[in-house]
């Protein structure tokens, strides 16, 4: 297994209301997201060019919303890791190679 391009630790992670865990962990590996609980079980898991992450301007620097397989998931990160997380994205997706080519290949 490869190592992470990101992993982060003591992540809360909810959907809607309910607080799923509130030491997750947040990895992307091998050009997926996963969500983990504390215990290591996969919450979700998605191909980096399928998972949304947005972070509104108005929000604190520590959270994000991620949307993986249609579910949307607050995540609150330590520090801000944020940035972090939406640049091994960025990362990721540029090296998968049907996306890399769709973009270059796009009119603008």
């Amino acid at each position: 297994m490869a190592e992470p391009e990101f992993s982060a630790t003591g992540v809360r992670i909810a959907r809607w209301l309910r607080s799923l865990t509130r030491a997750g962990q947040v990895v992307v590996r091998d050009g997926r997201l996963v969500l983990l609980t504390s215990y290591g079980r996969e919450i979700d898991s998605a191909p980096v060019e399928q998972v949304r992450i947005s972070g509104a301007w108005y929000a604190a620097p520590d959270r994000a919303l991620a949307t993986i397989n249609g579910n949307r998931y607050a995540l609150r990160l330590k520090g801000q890791m944020r940035d972090g997380l939406m640049a091994a994205l960025h990362g990721a997706r540029s090296r998968v190679p049907g996306i890399a080519a769709e973009r270059r290949a796009a009119p603008r």
